[in-house]
């Protein structure tokens, strides 16, 4: 197995990254915190862990042993795959999980995209025994970066008219509603997304304009 990459970073998308080992490609998926330290040119060695399935063989990185761990750990919990495993690594730093796993707290969980409240307190009680916290400092929810994706989105948003303050509430508000769709990090299909929600969102105050026009 594959435990680590050290290479010339060639290639940082919004879901992997490439990097060039002895002039092998390599595809590593990775969190957008970790791609956002990766820069196309430079020099970089990242912890790895691969997923091999029936067809296909997939890695992922992370910054450290550490972060690595406590995705594989995720993996043993019934219903958490590689994606998802990934996806509560960008909500919580891994002495966060440790923390929530071992004080019972799902609603930690419920805050990555995907995971909804029985399978929140199905990873609570599943990882209880498994993580232990160790005393490292932890970065809460409201403090991680935002998504890789967001500021594309917004932009795309500003350059079809809408202000930035409409924008961030519809992106926020479509996300919301559609979960799985934000966790995926595909620009283009939460854009779609955002303007459907935005064109809904239009046509209702439209209507709620024209029945208090005819109440009047």
């Amino acid at each position: 197995m594959i435990s680590s990459l050290r290479g010339t970073v060639t290639h940082v998308g919004l879901t992997s990254a490439v990097i060039d080992v002895n002039g092998f490609g390599m595809l590593v998926h990775a969190t957008p915190q970790t791609l956002a330290s990766l820069r196309v040119g430079e020099s970089a060695t990242v912890a790895t862990s691969m997923v091999v399935r029936e067809d296909s063989m997939t890695l992922f990185g992370f910054p450290d042993a550490e972060h690595r761990e406590v995705f594989e750990t995720l993996l043993g919990v019934s219903g958490v795959g590689p994606r998802l495993a990934l996806a509560v690594l960008a909500v919580h730093d891994p002495e966060a999980v440790r923390v929530a796993a071992t004080s019972g707290d799902d609603k930690a969980f419920s805050k990555v995209p995907g995971i909804g409240p029985k399978g929140a307190r199905r990873i609570v009680l599943e990882l209880a025994d498994k993580l232990v916290p160790t005393g490292a400092a932890t970065t809460t929810p409201a403090a991680a970066s935002a998504p890789a994706w967001q500021p594309q989105v917004l932009q795309a948003l500003t350059g079809l008219g809408w202000s930035e303050k409409d924008a961030a509430s519809a992106l926020d508000a479509a996300t919301a509603d559609e979960p799985d769709v934000a966790a995926r990090g595909n620009v283009a299909e939460i854009l779609r997304l955002t303007l459907r929600w935005l064109g809904q969102d239009t046509g209702r105050a439209s209507r709620n304009a024209t029945v208090g026009a005819g109440r009047g």
